[in-house]
C-alpha cells in the first residue's frame, strides 16, 4: 500500500500516543457522580431511569450489583450507553483541549483513489480521526484490493453521488447526507458516482 493510504492516515494520528491504564472503577460512586452532574435528586434520577428510589439507593451505596436490565434503565435514564456508565473518571479529565480546523486548512495526503485532508491533526493521542475525503476512484477496479484496518467508521456524503462497496453487503448508493457506519475491518472502498468528485466525511475509532 503507499505511504498515504488510509491505514498510514491512522498510523499518523497513533504517533506519540502512550498507553494509559485506568484505575478501577466504583460503579456507585460512578452513578452517583453522574446523578449529580445533572443536579438531580435521588428521586429524580430513579424516575428518570424506572427504577425504585431505594434500588437506586443501594446501587450508589454498594450495597446491590445491578442486573443488566436495571443498568440499561440507568444509562436510557442518564442519557448515555451502558458502557459509559463503567467508564471511569481520569485524574485531570477536564484538560480543555480543542483545535478548530478552517475549511481548507486541513493537512493534505493524496492517493491515487482519494485526496484526503486530515482534520484535528494539531491534537496528539486522539481517540478519533477525523478527515474530509475527495473521491477521485470512480471504478472498483481502481483500488489494489480492499481497503482495512483497525476500528469502527463512521461516513458522511458531504456532496455528490457514492457507491459504498463492503466485503459483506451488496454495493450502496449513498448521496448527500447519507451515512453508514460499519466495521473498518471488513473490506471497504468508496467511488464516485457524480461528474465532478463526491466529497465525504470519515471520522475513524481510534481502537
Amino acid at each position: 500500500m503507499s505511504e498515504t493510504d488510509p491505514k498510514q492516515l491512522i498510523k499518523i494520528a497513533r504517533e506519540n500516543g502512550a498507553e494509559e491504564f485506568a484505575e478501577p472503577l466504583d460503579l456507585g460512586s460512578r452513578v452517583r457522580d453522574l446523578r449529580k452532574a445533572r443536579n438531580w435528586t435521588l428521586e429524580q434520577a430513579a424516575q428518570q431511569a424506572g427504577l425504585a428510589r431505594s434500588t437506586l439507593s443501594k446501587i450508589e451505596n454498594g450495597q446491590m450489583s445491578p442486573t443488566y436490565d436495571a443498568l440499561k434503565k440507568l444509562a436510557v435514564g442518564l442519557d448515555i450507553s451502558v458502557p459509559q456508565l463503567f467508564t471511569p473518571p481520569v485524574k485531570d479529565q477536564i484538560n480543555g483541549r480543542m483545535v478548530i480546523t478552517k475549511n481548507g486548512q486541513g493537512t493534505a495526503h493524496a492517493t491515487t483513489t482519494y485526496e484526503h485532508e486530515l482534520l484535528a491533526d494539531g491534537l496528539t493521542k486522539k481517540q478519533m480521526l477525523p478527515y474530509r475525503a475527495r473521491v477521485r476512484a470512480r471504478s472498483i477496479d481502481e483500488f489494489d484490493g480492499w481497503v482495512r484496518h483497525d476500528g469502527e467508521e463512521f461516513l458522511y456524503v458531504l456532496t455528490g453521488v457514492i457507491r459504498l462497496y463492503t466485503e459483506f453487503y451488496e454495493p450502496i448508493e449513498m448521496r448527500r447526507g447519507d451515512t453508514a457506519y460499519y466495521d473498518a475491518s471488513m473490506g471497504h472502498n468508496v467511488v464516485s458516482l457524480s461528474d465532478e468528485d463526491a466529497t465525504i466525511l470519515w471520522v475513524t475509532a481510534l481502537v
